[in-house]
């Protein structure tokens, strides 16, 4: 097994996965790719993906920003999946390790998650609830 960070050619393998983890939304080539090269060139998200093989089999993505109620920074969990053959084999678990490598590095003062399906592995792993997650849909405004 294999953990580094996303690289430009790993585009094609994630977008398949990141369609495997959109419940709420369905995934298009052109924005996906638009939003890949955005996140490989903010210096404040994190994506870190596994591999086994030289096959991409998971990911997770990070986002840091300063706050004032936490006087610093903190880290967001945006995504992770691991796919399904593969999970119960600490990928998951390594995966978030390097999530929170990388936010001890930017000095974040915590790290949360929101999660509809996986509460017990993230409660496994040290995470404990802390807030109600709620969220409003926008509607799409912009001109073609």
């Amino acid at each position: 097994m294999n953990y580094r960070c996303a690289e430009i050619q790993d585009e094609e393998e994630l977008f398949v996965l990141a369609k495997k983890l959109a419940t709420s939304y369905t995934l298009n080539k052109v924005d996906f790719s638009r939003i890949y090269a955005e996140i490989l060139s903010d210096e404040n998200a994190d994506l870190v993906i596994a591999e086994k093989d030289s096959r991409v089999i998971g990911y997770a993505l990070s986002f840091h920003h300063s706050t004032f109620y936490a006087n610093g920074v903190i880290s967001w969990v945006e995504e992770l999946i691991v796919l399904h053959e593969f999970r119960g084999m600490k990928i998951g678990k390594n995966l978030m390790d390097l999530i929170e490598e990388k936010a001890q590095e930017r000095g974040s003062k915590l790290i949360a998650l929101a999660t509809r399906r996986a509460s017990g592995f993230y409660k496994s792993i040290g995470y404990d609830e802390s807030a109600v997650y709620l969220k409003k849909t926008m509607k799409a405004n912009y001109k073609s």
